[in-house]
């Protein structure tokens, strides 16, 4: 395997690492507020917001752990 693929499979591993924390993280809070919501407010539905605000982020990250924001010579833009 040559210098540039040994660096993009390296790059790409932390990303992934990091797309796996950000999603981890996601669902972790996401299990923590639909009882709360449920408990406290029962009548109020409210834990979808926060839901939907933090998964446009990792939208955007997910995209960018699938190198769908770098150029196509492999190089960031």
């Amino acid at each position: 395997m040559s210098e540039g693929n040994e660096e993009k499979a390296r790059r790409d591993r932390r990303r992934r690492s990091a797309l796996l924390n950000h999603f981890i993280a996601f669902f972790g809070v996401a299990i923590l507020l639909v009882p709360l919501n449920f408990v406290l407010t029962p009548g109020n539905v409210w834990f979808f917001y926060p839901m939907v605000a933090w998964g446009a982020p990792l939208a955007l990250h997910t995209a960018y752990a699938m190198g769908l924001f770098d150029s196509r010579d492999g190089t960031r833009r």
